[in-house]
Formats: structure tokens, sequence, C-alpha cells
């Protein structure tokens, strides 16, 4: 092999690893905007709530004159663009490309913040959404990657509970190695046994795309692994 020949096929590697980290990329951007897509019909709907809200208080404090009814709408007109206001900066920090920027987290506030996004999407479905915080562990991550783990494991889980059911997130920190520990489970039927062994690989799927046409590509957990082994973390499953 000549030494030109080696230089090319070195240029068409570099060329070939650029090609597969741009579609890493976009897989991982794809996946974001598709768990955003699951919210987006209960996120607009509690977005009216609050308009509504805001709207009718506004004319109570409008058609009466007395302080304590007056002192009542303005502290619901408060509340609710203070929960405006909370959601929409949940949003954009989902949404924000962060880069490969990795800070010292709480991660209790992390899922604080996912949770504001999906708290109505829970209510819609039936789902009793339950937390324990055991310990507050501060982790160097990648905030919206973590984020964009969690969303898809709380979405994947939602989806298996058809009729309603109760979901339980848990923080605490790993006694054996100090590590931070996030836990989603949920009451769902189960994933079969058989299956277990191949619910991380790519485009293998356990379950159909739902009614807004979500999940069913099988990318959702292939991703959320690539993720957490970046962060030199594991993600299991127990079913």
């Amino acid at each position: 092999m000549t030494q030109g020949t080696q230089q090319e096929m070195k240029q068409q590697i570099d060329a070939l690893q650029q090609q597969l980290a741009e579609t890493r990329k976009m897989l991982m951007q794809a996946q974001k905007m598709s768990s955003v897509g699951a919210l987006a019909a209960s996120i607009t709907h509690e977005f009216n709530n609050i308009l509504t809200t805001v709207i009718n208080y506004s004319k109570m404090g409008l058609r009466r004159k007395d302080n304590e009814t007056r002192e009542k709408a303005f502290n619901k007109i408060l509340a609710a663009g203070q929960r405006a206001a909370k959601i929409t900066t949940g949003m954009l920090s989902y949404s924000r490309n962060s880069g490969d920027r990795f800070d010292p987290i709480d991660l209790v506030t992390l899922v604080g913040d996912v949770l504001v996004l999906v708290e109505k999407d829970m209510h819609v479905h039936r789902i009793n959404l339950e937390t324990k915080f055991e310990t507050h562990p501060i982790a160097q991550v990648n905030a919206n990657q973590i984020q964009q783990v969690l969303l898809n494991l709380i979405i994947n889980a939602r989806q298996a509970m058809d009729e309603g059911g109760r979901m339980l997130i848990t923080v605490n920190t790993n006694s054996d190695d100090n590590m931070g520990e996030i836990s989603v489970q949920d009451s769902g039927s189960g994933i079969p046994a058989e299956k277990l062994p191949k619910i991380f690989a790519p485009f293998y799927s356990t379950k159909e795309a739902d009614k807004q046409g979500q999940g069913g590509t099988g990318l959702g957990l292939s991703l959320c692994r690539e993720i957490i082994e970046a962060h030199k973390g594991r993600i299991r499953v127990q079913s």
C-alpha cells in the first residue's frame, strides 16, 4: 500500500467518522423533538387553562370593588403566571442545546425541571405521579442530555399504562459506589422476559406507536443507553 493510498484511506475514515457524529446528533435531536411532541397536546391544554384563569380573575378584579375580592383575584392571576413561567422555563431548558458541556448538577433539581413538563400529561392519562427524594446527589452531567433520557423513560412508562396507573420517580445515592441514581417505576404489565435482553438494541421496540404516533421506533432506549454510557454511568431495567 502506497503512502498516497494510506492518506486517502485516512481521509475517508475521518469523513465517515464525521458523518457518523453528525448522524448521531440528528438522531438525538429527532428523539428530543419526539418527546416534546408526545407532551405537546397536554402542555397546550394547560396553557389554555392558565389563560382562562387569568382572564376570568381579571374580569372579577375589574367588576368587584372590595379589596378582599381584588386581592384574591390578583393572587390567582399571579399563581397562574408563575405556573406558566415555570413551564416555559422547563421547555426552554429542555430545548436548549448545551453542547458537550458537563456541569455539577443537583439531580433532584434536574428531575424537578422535567416533572414540570409531564405533570399535566400524567393527569390526562390518569397516572398518579409520585416522587421519593432520599438524597440530593450532585453529579457532573450534561443536564440537557440527562433530561432527555429521563423524559424518554417517563414517556415510555406512561405509554406502558394504557388504563392509568402509578409512576414512582426516586432519586438517591448508591451506597456501594456513591453514584447518584434516578429510578423510574411504573405499574404497567411489564416486558416479557425473552424481550428484556434486546430492549437497548437500536430499532428494537416492544410496542407500536400510540394514538398520537409516538413510540414504536426503537430508537429511544438505545440513545438513552448511549448518553448514560457517555457519562460513565449505567442504565438497567427490571421487569
